[in-house]
């Protein structure tokens, strides 16, 4: 009896635990595009962040700055970012779009891309005298 007990006990537990919660849309919803936008700005920020600044200031909190760019302010924000984590498949391809786009400005400035180019005209000027 007290096997069963247990058993219900945490079957209900676990089944309470799972958040099936879609919260209703925000009367300032910020599009998908602009959400994955200041995604990638607030990443880009926050990466700048351990870097020192020209006047040798490090720990710089840049986020209001980011909220500023797009017109926006934190509550918009964060009313908006819970919206989409309401909707988990949505959520989850913005951020497959903000690692797309880190990666396409990443690019330029990696050294084994730069590397692989310097690589590439040689073979290709070498290819030339042939």
């Amino acid at each position: 009896m007290k096997r069963i007990f247990y058993i219900i006990f945490l079957l209900l537990f676990l089944g309470s635990c799972t958040s099936r919660t879609i919260y209703k849309k925000p009367e300032n919803l910020i599009d998908k595009e602009q959400m994955i936008q200041i995604w990638t700005d607030i990443y880009i920020a926050t990466a700048a962040r351990s870097q020192k600044t020209i006047a040798l200031e490090k720990d710089k909190n840049y986020m209001p700055m980011v909220l500023k760019n797009h017109k926006i302010d934190s509550v918009q924000f964060s009313e908006s970012n819970i919206y989409y984590t309401s909707r988990i498949d949505e959520y989850e391809k913005m951020f497959e779009e903000v690692q797309k786009r880190l990666k396409e400005l990443k690019e330029p400035y990696d050294p084994e891309t730069e590397l692989d180019s310097i690589l590439r005209r040689n073979r290709e000027q070498i290819d030339d005298y042939q």
